[in-house]
């Protein structure tokens, strides 16, 4: 239960700062342009809102009461700051540029959020007020050009936020790695991984051409390239990757693997520490013992020794390690009573920075700028790779929902990785709102442009019924989308 509120509260969390993010870049560029924001929410609110604001109208130091006394209701409505050039600003009350005439909330259904912009055909689906006679502070007043870039706002931020995100993480924390040449046993392989021609040991070379040395990038690009040359033995050998591999290692996570870990480092099994009083303990292994074989079983690296471990539960087995003592190593053999859950009381050393040599990627302020652009476009490119995967039957089967994203968070809370998904999730809003789908960002971009090649805007009706089409085959996603997390849980 404590996992799955972390992993909640994490997601929500995400949510909430890419929804605030690319909604204020809609909210900021429609008021450069002068166009009135009427609502601004995080998340959506039908029939009710957890909590809604809206600002006192204050106009420099005079508050709207004293400001508009003796004044008209009429021209009081002239003189409001979504109408800056109105007549009534001529009779002596220049009026000043104010953000007050938006309602803030905050809704009770987590799926999104919007910023409503006057004069515009959205979610709200508001045909009274595009009945009446467009005012020159609406959206269907402005230029196309200004139109154009007040949608892709919101799509811009949230890649600038994941740029910004991977630019911080970078200058705060560096990127330490081991190369794989450096990685003298070479990585193990997932079965899905193996099953295609990995074996382990197998040191990665390249992938498409394109050398590997980078960890956190070599995966994606191995799993998206159709080759990947590894160093086995001496001998280069050439490993070719099906268009499904990616579907291969879904079905492994749902045996609770990750797809991203197919490949590991090899590493060998050595003692981190001892539980006093275990079995362990009890037999005499400490601390930096690396532990070589069970019964007649060789466990030479981690990925063997564990595997090699279960079906022991209760039972005492000979475990032969290697004591290193000065320039000395001594080959031991210890009788371990295991628990009946097959664990012996120690922790194993996971990190290859302990065994290999390591290098530190360190970033400057101005350093970690590109940085962030050059994560940011590799995991854009990345993500549009693995859409056209959707629309194949395996790729169907494989979309999640709210349920699929909020796996992907860490149990315990960990604020690097969590920015790190942050980033990525933003990069995914992104990709996904500028798609030409009517209801989305990348619909509306579709009829600019349409508008600006052709000279001449689509008809009122047309945006109202694409407008509803769209939001129907979002809604139907979604629904499949979750549905697919729920049939899960029942596999």
């Amino acid at each position: 239960m404590d996992t799955f509120l972390i992993k909640a509260v994490q997601l929500i969390l995400a949510f909430a700062i890419l929804v605030i993010i690319h909604e204020f870049g809609h909210f900021l560029f429609a008021r450069i342009f002068g166009v009135k924001v009427e609502k601004f929410y995080i998340f959506f609110n039908p029939w009710t809102s957890l909590f809604k604001w809206k600002p006192r109208k204050y106009y420099g130091f005079f508050n709207k009461k004293k400001y508009f006394k003796g004044v008209s209701p009429e021209k009081e409505e002239e003189c409001s700051p979504a109408n800056e050039k109105s007549s009534a600003g001529t009779e002596g009350r220049k009026k000043k540029r104010f953000w007050s005439d938006t309602e803030y909330g905050i809704g009770w259904l987590p799926l999104g959020g919007y910023c409503k912009i006057a004069g515009m055909i959205d979610e709200s689906m508001d045909t009274e007020q595009m009945s009446r006679e467009p005012q020159d502070w609406e959206f269907r007043s402005k230029p196309a050009w200004q139109r154009l870039l007040i949608m892709v706002a919101g799509v811009l931020f949230n890649f600038l936020l994941a740029i910004l995100i991977y630019a911080g993480l970078v200058y705060a924390t560096g990127e330490r790695y081991v190369p794989f040449r450096n990685a003298e046993m070479g990585m193990a392989f997932s079965p899905a991984a193996q099953h295609i021609g990995f074996r382990d040991g197998d040191i990665p070379l390249s992938a498409d051409g394109k050398t590997l040395d980078f960890p956190l990038d070599a995966r994606m690009e191995m799993m998206q390239a159709k080759e990947v040359k590894v160093l086995r033995g001496g001998d280069t050998v050439s490993v070719r990757i099906p268009s499904k591999f990616i579907f291969m290692l879904d079905e492994e996570a749902k045996a609770g693997k990750t797809p991203i870990n197919f490949m590991t480092y090899r590493i060998p099994a050595q003692v981190s520490q001892v539980q006093p009083g275990d079995g362990a303990d009890k037999a005499g292994i400490v601390k930096g013992d690396r532990l070589l074989a069970i019964d007649s079983v060789a466990t030479p690296s981690l990925d063997k020794f564990l595997p090699a471990l279960e079906g022991h539960g209760g039972k005492t087995v000979q475990i032969k390690v290697a004591r290193r003592s000065g320039a000395r190593t001594d080959t031991l053999v210890k009788s371990v009573r295991l628990s009946d859950g097959s664990k012996m009381g120690i922790g194993l050393e996971v990190d290859p920075t302990t065994f290999y040599k390591f290098e530190d990627k360190r970033y400057g302020l101005f350093e970690s700028v590109p940085r962030g652009i050059e994560m940011g476009a590799d995991k854009l490119t990345s993500y549009a790779k693995s859409m056209k995967l959707v629309f194949t039957k395996e790729g169907a089967k494989s979309i999640g929902g709210f349920g699929a994203i909020g796996s992907i968070f860490p149990e315990k809370w960990d604020w690097i990785a969590f920015w790190n998904i942050a980033a990525f999730l933003s990069v995914a809003l992104a990709f996904m709102n500028i798609l030409p789908i009517p209801a989305l960002d990348g619909g509306h971009v579709m009829f600019l442009l349409y508008e600006v090649i052709f000279r001449r805007q689509p008809s009122e009706k047309f945006m109202e019924w694409a407008q509803m089409i769209g939001m129907g085959l979002l809604i139907l996603l979604l629904v499949y989308a979750n549905g697919m997390d729920i049939v899960r849980l029942f596999k």
